[in-house]
């Protein structure tokens, strides 16, 4: 699996990580900037407001209520990221997924008009944000994941293993996930106690597939974390 190295900051596969200088500037100074504190709703599911935000900081995780009642995670998304895009692309259908903040986050909110205006005017934003609409629907296809069906060891690897792919910096020491994980956030993640998660990261920890710090997460053997992680080698 091939990493992607970031574009000035920013995930190389994140919007803002696909674009010029020029064009990443114009977008970012579009709309009007936001702050959210942990656990904030920023879309619910079922609604029909269409503004897009682009995450500026910070972590989500992109949820739905399922037939049976229940809710499964979808995603998870960070800087550089757009969440709501679907819903002002399409214009007509209500939001399909809930958008909850895992820490601080800021954001700029992006009206679906003026989204759409400078997609007109800039064809590789809209280049860019269609690349990254098609990968997460290939992602999607890829793997349908159901984190109920797993012990939380095995959901924690399938996340660490998503934000490796998405966000992850290649480095002599492993691929490096730069964004601040604290563990009540992957608690939240994955649906499981913070004591949990302490649990079973000394354990990927002593196991030599992780290494965690205050800024940063190493992963130091990504192909036998996909293993754990019950997903096929690519």
């Amino acid at each position: 699996m091939t990493v992607p190295k970031e574009a000035e900051g920013w995930p190389a596969r994140s919007l803002l990580g696909r674009l010029s200088s020029p064009a990443r500037r114009e977008l970012l100074d579009l709309g009007t900037g936001v702050r959210f504190d942990a656990d904030a709703v920023l879309m619910r599911q079922g609604m029909n407001d269409r503004h897009v935000l682009l995450l500026s900081s910070g972590l989500t995780k992109v949820t739905a209520v399922v037939e049976n009642g229940e809710t499964s995670l979808l995603a998870v998304r960070a800087g550089g990221d757009t969440v709501g895009e679907m819903a002002a692309m399409d214009g007509s259908a209500p939001r399909s997924a809930t958008v909850t903040a895992c820490g601080p986050l800021t954001a700029r909110v992006l009206q679906d008009g003026a989204l759409r205006e400078l997609l007109m005017r800039r064809p590789e934003v809209s280049m860019a944000l269609t690349a990254v609409v098609a990968d997460r629907l290939r992602w999607a296809n890829r793997r349908r994941l159901d984190f109920r069906g797993y012990p939380a060891k095995v959901r924690l690897a399938r996340v660490l293993v998503e934000l490796a792919a998405s966000y992850g910096t290649p480095r002599a020491e492993g691929v490096v996930i730069d964004i601040r994980l604290t563990q009540p956030e992957l608690a939240t993640l994955i649906g499981a106690a913070e004591t949990t998660i302490h649990k079973v990261l000394r354990e990927l920890r002593e196991e030599c597939l992780v290494e965690t710090g205050y800024r940063a997460t190493v992963i130091r053997n990504l192909p036998w974390l996909r293993r754990l992680a019950d997903l096929a080698d690519e």
